[in-house]
């Protein structure tokens, strides 16, 4: 009796947990992933350890997503495994820039002070107001760019794969669009006066033009606010009649519950970059749908 040969599978490496969700829906069994920045771990800080360019030499594709550590890594991996392929799996989205939140005395008064590219914030990671969002993967309808990369390069990796590929991005793409229909209605009777809220880490961008909503981000291109803003946000907060403030487990909330403390409201977390994606989408629209203005007292 001949015993059909044990499938060999391709190893692949993503940036992020939530590329790991993608890979895993497309590829199924036949690939193997390594996941570069662990949970918990703050992207835009992140420096790999050996084991993991060890494993790096053996990867045959590694699915880039636009993050701040890449820009330094990615020429290193290369030179580590040069048959390797690099994929930028954000190639092809129109990127929106990053939005600060501006207080006009604080900014002025650090701007003499601060070089770019060092001095980096508490959160150990500085952004410019201009800059592209690199947070992509946080909007339904941008995943399915994300995958259709990843097919395509798995495709061409492992040729025998192909269909299999196909079809689980066919499911993938399918789950896309359901979590998105889904979310649409989490949001669609808010009144237009109550879409707005308060995150620390301006991560939801994408997230917040896909379903109509306004993230106001309390930190400040990577800085933690002056003292000034900080009142500033927390008067701004009142006005709009924002309750909770949202905050990743990844980065620090002091400033967070220092705001909530001045609304009398509370903070909440969100992460954006949990490995199950539809749960942590999911919990995130609900999360915010109860934190917008005027839905608190529904405990």
């Amino acid at each position: 009796m001949s015993v059909a040969p044990v499938q060999a599978k391709i190893l692949a490496a993503v940036s992020i947990a939530p590329q790991a969700y993608f890979l895993k829906q497309i590829a199924g069994d036949r690939a193997e992933v390594v996941v570069m920045v662990p949970p918990g771990s703050d992207a835009h800080t992140y420096e790999p350890k050996p084991r993991q360019l060890a494993d790096l030499s053996k990867a045959a594709v590694y699915f880039a997503i636009g993050m701040d550590f890449e820009d330094a890594w990615l020429p290193r991996f290369a030179a580590a495994n040069p048959r390797m392929a690099i994929v930028k799996t954000d190639a092809g989205i129109d990127k929106i820039p990053m939005v600060a939140h501006h207080d006009d005395d604080d900014h002025d008064h650090d701007k003499g002070k601060k070089g770019h590219g060092h001095g980096k914030a508490e959160t150990g990671h500085e952004h410019h107001d201009g800059e592209p969002d690199p947070h992509v993967w946080l909007s339904p309808s941008l995943a399915k760019v994300i995958g259709a990369s990843m097919r395509d390069a798995l495709s061409k990796a492992d040729p025998d794969g192909a269909v299999d590929y196909a079809a689980g991005y066919a499911r993938l793409a399918a789950q896309c669009d359901a979590l998105d229909a889904e979310i649409k209605k989490v949001f669609a009777d808010v009144p237009a006066g109550q879409r707005k809220f308060m995150v620390f880490h301006p991560s939801w961008g994408y997230f917040a033009r896909d379903y109509g909503l306004t993230q106001i981000p309390i930190e400040q291109l990577g800085r933690e606010p002056g003292p000034k803003a900080l009142a500033g946000l927390i008067k701004e907060a009142k006005a709009d009649g924002v309750k909770v403030i949202f905050v990743q487990p990844q980065l620090s909330a002091a400033q967070a519950e220092t705001i909530a403390k001045g609304i009398g409201g509370a903070t909440a977390a969100i992460n954006p970059l949990a490995e199950d994606w539809p749960a942590s989408l999911r919990g995130a629209a609900a999360a915010l749908r109860q934190g917008l203005a005027g839905k608190t007292e529904t405990k």
